[in-house]
């Protein structure tokens, strides 16, 4: 469930930063398809998929469509199943030579072993792996984005007191 929550605010942070999400449903007509609670109707597209990685043709077709041959740099990822799908796909990504972001709250496997070693086995690759809020606040900058109030607020209402902020 914490995931799901913190996986809301990552897809409501996108949408307030203007950032283009792309979806991919593996199996959707076996496994069903992404939960409603995510909202991702303001997805540049949503594509059902067999193979593991989510960098099928018309992923990177949708890629090039968006940001022309070569001017993506850096990719977030997240979602399911960390040890298959976003694992295979951060794999693809970073042999065609992009940095890698992966949302660590955001991701989940059905066990919490193979999440830890997903999540391992992904910073050994290369990739940056850290929590929502901290690539959220990367991409922002600056206190003075104009998207700042609006996603502090969702950040402050997603996230879970640990009382360490009070030491």
């Amino acid at each position: 469930k914490t995931q799901t929550i913190y996986s809301i605010f990552k897809v409501q942070a996108g949408k307030m930063l203007d950032i283009p999400l792309i979806v991919t449903e593996h199996y959707p007509e076996k496994l069903g398809k992404i939960v409603p609670e995510l909202d991702i109707a303001h997805a540049k597209a949503v594509f059902p998929k067999t193979l593991f990685s989510m960098m099928i043709p018309e992923v990177k077709s949708k890629i090039n469509e968006l940001y022309g041959s070569g001017n993506l740099e850096t990719v977030v990822l997240f979602g399911l199943e960390s040890h298959i799908c976003l694992e295979q796909t951060a794999m693809d990504l970073l042999k065609d030579g992009y940095t890698v972001h992966v949302a660590a709250d955001c991701s989940v496997s059905r066990t919490q072993e193979d999440r830890k070693l997903a999540l391992e086995r992904l910073r050994q690759y290369g990739c940056f792996v850290s929590t929502s809020e901290n690539i959220i606040f990367k991409l922002m900058k600056d206190k003075n984005h104009p998207a700042f109030d609006t996603v502090r607020h969702v950040v402050r209402d997603a996230s879970v007191d640990t009382g360490l902020a009070k030491l």
